[in-house]
């Protein structure tokens, strides 16, 4: 199989050819057709997150199932299905209490610890049990979900990660309701998911703060009713000034100290800032006690969106299909995995919602 493969952190990712261990009889071979860039892949290849190397990036990821294990049910060969970062066993704690994206075995490596993948009798590890910038993946049958054979594939790729954990961030975490105010800071795709469930939710106003004009642009179309150039303004100030002293929910989907700190700041009394953004290893922030205690505010993370994949997921397709989800738009080029170092290095300039990979099979 073709595959992008990190050698070494901070480096461009090589093509070249991976070999295929055999299924186990809980594993499924996808056909890859799409995979978006996300901005973990990059922060992956910067050495942000610690991954044992070499390794397939990609996470978020459509295709059709080739073939399966024996004792896999679930799908079946021609499915259309789209992977999860955080497959689940279904038995344990977590699990049970409704919580599968913390779940204790998540299947994203095997049990007795070989590789699926190799390159010149070298073990390959892929992300997050997917490794999707490749045109197959042999992965757990539990990191899988059907989803409906109208659902454009290229589209449906991106509900495994950036439409669910910004969506999710926003009705499952946060629980944005009616007539609440929102501030979203960083207008990448998870964040421009975030602004549009803040719309589905019906918030009355919704702050879209960024450094990128074309950016806030974009974040107008997906329900913004206010947007707030960092560049220019002080977004603390005014999202502040604006919603009259504070928003019930902040969301950084950065993953930078500086911007979690901000958008603490933008919350008013009893406000909620939901943290989004994946900051890199051993960073630290500063918030004031005082301030939280003071205003009965609270800081909270959302992993994934705090969702349950499959049944989110088929639910995030039929809003799709309804016309009530944006994802056409959220597409910003389609490219060959020649030009994936490309797709990695645009994340850093903000010129893009999402650059998705497309493998073409025929």
């Amino acid at each position: 199989m073709r595959a992008a493969v990190m050698e070494r952190i901070n480096e461009p990712l090589t093509e070249a050819e991976v070999d295929c261990d055999d299924l186990r009889q809980d594993e499924v071979l996808v056909r890859v057709t799409d995979s978006g860039i996300c901005h973990s892949d990059r922060g992956a290849q910067l050495g942000h997150q610690d991954r044992q190397l070499p390794l397939v990036l990609g996470h978020e990821v459509a295709g059709v199932v080739a073939r399966t294990g024996s004792h896999v049910t679930h799908v079946s060969v021609g499915d259309h299905v789209v992977g999860s970062a955080a497959a689940y066993c279904g038995t344990c704690r977590q699990c049970l209490l409704g919580q599968p994206q913390h779940c204790l075995s998540k299947g994203q490596v095997r049990a007795d610890g070989t590789a699926r993948l190799t390159a010149g009798g070298r073990p390959v590890q892929v992300m997050t049990g997917l490794g999707s910038f490749a045109d197959h993946m042999i992965v757990s049958d539990r990191a899988l979900v059907r989803v409906p054979p109208e659902m454009p594939l290229d589209k449906a790729a991106l509900l495994g990660c950036a439409v669910v954990t910004g969506v999710g961030a926003v009705l499952h975490r946060a629980r944005v309701r009616p007539g609440d105010t929102v501030a979203v800071v960083g207008c990448g795709g998870v964040g421009l998911n975030a602004i549009q469930a803040a719309r589905m939710a019906g918030a009355a106003q919704i702050f879209a703060v960024d450094l990128v004009p074309a950016k806030l642009e974009l974040a107008k179309a997906f329900g913004a009713t206010h947007v707030v150039d960092a560049s220019r303004q002080d977004s603390v100030e005014t999202v502040r000034e604006v919603s009259r002293g504070g928003v019930d929910h902040a969301f950084e989907v950065i993953g930078l100290p500086a911007t979690i700190e901000q958008a603490c700041q933008m919350t008013g009394i009893r406000g909620t800032t939901t943290i989004v953004g994946v900051a890199p290893i051993g960073s630290s922030m500063s918030l004031s006690p005082l301030a939280i205690m003071a205003g009965e505010k609270r800081v909270q993370g959302s992993r994934l969106g705090s969702a349950n994949f499959r049944l989110d997921i088929p639910a995030l397709c039929q809003l799709y299909l309804r016309g009530q989800l944006m994802l056409d738009e959220l597409i910003s080029e389609v490219i060959d995995l020649s030009q994936v170092n490309r797709g990695l290095d645009r994340l850093d300039s903000g010129e893009t919602a999402r650059s998705v990979i497309h493998f073409d099979h025929a």
